[in-house]
């Protein structure tokens, strides 16, 4: 009988991880360069609009099924709305008042956030007390980088950093939504239809609030908004459930703790952007809630202990 081992990262997986870090933590100086020229609506707008092309060719390529079930096409508008037309409007909105990567730090407690959603709502993933602690970690390292003062005024810098916490929040729904709902379609259609479902969510929404979009912008802002539907939606999906496949989501979840040096790097060089020292130990205690949720470590720990 042959022993089923848990997915490991290789080489390539790692790889990939990184690309993943590295694009999905490049989104938030895109946005920061787009949102000079671009209202934050219109660039979720942009960002889900343009990713469409990019991912419809490559499901005629893989030869997936398109469904034509309208309760999955109901569950992609959804899926939609909790994962990118939410998240990604609340982030933007916040980077105009915060900088990209304490944006990218702050949407680090998905994992956290997405962790206890599982437990409450999902019945194969309970709620630990492992899990608990982590999530505990999670919050005082959110409550470090915004200070005691957020629990007496409500500035926008305030408000932006809830805004970022509200998107990750967004996000732990909507696993929780594609486990119930998506499962055995063919992820990249699932892609597919979760950014189809987005922008026609976005199309309406974003014209109400900031008018028709303007054409008429600088070639760094084109270039930005193009980078961040791309490389930081298409791509980035095709990476996370490649990865996904091929290393598991305890695995997958490690690019939380990834995606925010290249944020903050990329915001540093380009953009000037200067982060406190709490918000570096806010970081750190968020990482360390992963690492408790994610559980691994404190294994191995243990399992070196008890030699």
């Amino acid at each position: 009988m042959n022993k089923k081992h848990s997915p490991t990262i290789d080489l390539v997986s790692g790889l990939m991880l990184l690309a993943l870090a590295a694009v999905w933590g490049g989104s938030f100086f895109f946005a920061a360069v787009a949102l000079e020229e671009v209202p934050p609506l219109t660039v979720t707008l942009h960002r889900v609009t343009w990713a469409v092309p990019a991912l419809f060719i490559f499901v005629l390529w893989r030869g997936a099924t398109i469904p034509t079930s309208m309760r999955i096409w109901g569950a992609y508008l959804v899926m939609g709305a909790l994962n990118n037309a939410i998240p990604f409007s609340l982030i933007f909105w916040g980077q105009t008042t915060i900088e990209s990567g304490l944006a990218s730090i702050l949407n680090g407690t998905t994992a956290v956030f997405g962790a206890v959603v599982s437990g409450l709502l999902l019945v194969d993933e309970p709620l630990t007390p492992r899990k608990i602690v982590g999530a505990l970690f999670g919050v005082f390292g959110v409550a470090v980088i915004m200070g005691l003062d957020a629990l007496t005024t409500l500035d926008p810098r305030n408000l932006a950093q809830l805004a970022v916490l509200a998107a990750a929040l967004s996000y732990a729904f909507a696993s929780v939504w594609g486990k119930l709902k998506l499962g055995g379609i063919a992820p990249e259609m699932n892609a597919l239809g979760m950014l189809i479902g987005s922008t026609i969510l976005m199309i309406p929404i974003a014209i109400l609030s900031d008018g028709l979009p303007v054409f008429n912008l600088s070639g760094g802002v084109w270039a930005s908004l193009i980078a961040v539907a791309i490389l930081s939606t298409a791509v980035a999906y095709l990476l996370y459930f490649a990865i996904l496949a091929r290393a598991g989501s305890a695995n997958l979840m490690l690019v939380t703790l990834l995606i925010p040096p290249f944020a903050i790097g990329l915001g540093v060089l380009f953009l000037g952007e200067k982060l406190g020292l709490e918000a570096w130990i806010g970081f750190g205690l968020i990482a360390i809630g992963l690492m408790i949720t994610d559980g691994r470590v404190l294994a191995k720990l243990t399992a070196n202990r008890n030699r």
